[in-house]
């Protein structure tokens, strides 16, 4: 069994995602703060957590960015009465996995829930398959497919969890280039376009920016012009 965790200060929100998760069988577990959020997410261990943007004290975007800066990959779904597209921007620049506006559809939040787990669980099941060793070494940089950790010259690079899984799936098919629409398949899934359709062009530039000495003259993920990316298989 699946376990969820909410963080929203609203009492009526947590006992109403609470029965909504108890129904499609999901084990649940709630906070009504960022503080509390942040202990009960250590010691619950869910495998989904939905964040409500607007927090008392540390808001869900801080709150998101502070969760990966401590190597967390866990899948997060922010939840927010905002709908504009700049809010939007921010939450996946923030780490981000997926982006709920209230009042939403309880159908398509356990859709959205079912999708992200899936798509986390895919992503290691798939890393395993493609590198027996679990590691994928390309000059000083390595991908740890078992620990979702990318290392720099022996230092942890401190990627998002779509960060991590686009640097992991290039580099499970080093020297092979995939075009836009196959890596956002990969990472999002079929059919989801919405705000993030342009958004591997972003991730890709945020990436070079943690793992490339000079992100203008990439070395590692490699653009392939009116193609797609590539991870170099070596390097001169």
């Amino acid at each position: 069994m699946y376990k969820v965790m909410l963080i929203d200060d609203e009492e009526s929100m947590q006992r109403s995602i609470e029965k909504l998760l108890e129904q499609h069988g999901y084990a649940y577990c709630g906070a009504l703060d960022g503080e509390t959020g942040l202990a009960m997410l250590a010691a619950e261990k869910p495998d989904l957590l939905l964040l409500d943007v607007m927090l008392p004290g540390i808001n869900g975007f801080d709150l998101c960015q502070r969760i990966r800066s401590e190597g967390r990959r866990i899948p997060i779904i922010f939840l927010s009465a905002k709908t504009d597209i700049v809010d939007k921007s921010i939450g996946f620049k923030a780490g981000g996995d997926d982006y709920v506006t209230k009042p939403f559809n309880a159908t398509e939040l356990v859709l959205r829930i079912e999708a992200n787990i899936r798509r986390h669980k895919d992503a290691l099941e798939f890393a395993h398959c493609c590198n027996r060793e679990g590691v994928a070494a390309i000059g000083e940089l390595e991908v740890h497919f078992d620990q979702y950790q990318v290392y720099l010259r022996g230092k942890p690079v401190a990627l998002t969890t779509k960060e991590f899984e686009i640097v992991a799936f290039l580099a499970s098919n080093p020297g092979k280039v995939f075009t836009r629409g196959q890596i956002q398949e990969y990472i999002w899934g079929e059919g989801e376009v919405d705000a993030r359709s342009n958004s591997i062009t972003v991730f890709v530039r945020k990436i070079r920016e943690k793992i490339e000495e000079n992100p203008s003259e990439p070395k590692y993920l490699l653009t392939v012009q009116r193609v797609g990316y590539k991870m170099a298989d070596t390097l001169d």
